[in-house]
């Protein structure tokens, strides 16, 4: 046999109908949705009036939040950072990183006080032997 037989297809349109009707009973008419509505308070009054579009609470504060979003991302930050290269890898203040410090021998002056590193003492005994 080929297809359905009487039982198969009678299933099959009383699933169909009752798809379409399920579909058409979701619909909302013109009454639903049944909700009482509730009264506002004051701060639910004040949000509502504050973000009504084009207003100009929203108009400002959009404008602020932009620049300052501009001056953090596009001043602060690039500043910020050229700073912290000049200072710490440019720099040859005392302050900077020193990739290598000179090294000091008896008799070397250093440069910063002017003092001349002293001498090591001579011991006559051997060290701690």
């Amino acid at each position: 046999m080929v297809g359905y037989t009487a039982d198969e297809k009678l299933r099959v349109d009383q699933l169909i109908t009752l798809r379409r009707k399920w579909l058409k009973d979701q619909e909302l008419s013109a009454r639903e949705p049944v909700v009482q509505p509730k009264l506002a308070g004051r701060i639910q009054k004040f949000w509502a009036g504050f973000l009504e579009p084009k207003t100009l609470w929203r108009l400002y504060t959009f404008k602020a939040y932009n620049a300052g979003v501009f001056a953090f991302t596009r001043v602060l930050i690039p500043a910020w950072i050229a700073h912290y290269y000049v200072k710490y890898h440019l720099s040859e203040l005392p302050l900077s990183i020193v990739g290598l410090k000179p090294r000091l021998f008896p008799g070397d002056t250093i440069l910063e006080t002017g003092e001349v590193v002293p001498p090591l003492p001579e011991a006559e005994d051997h060290g701690h032997h």
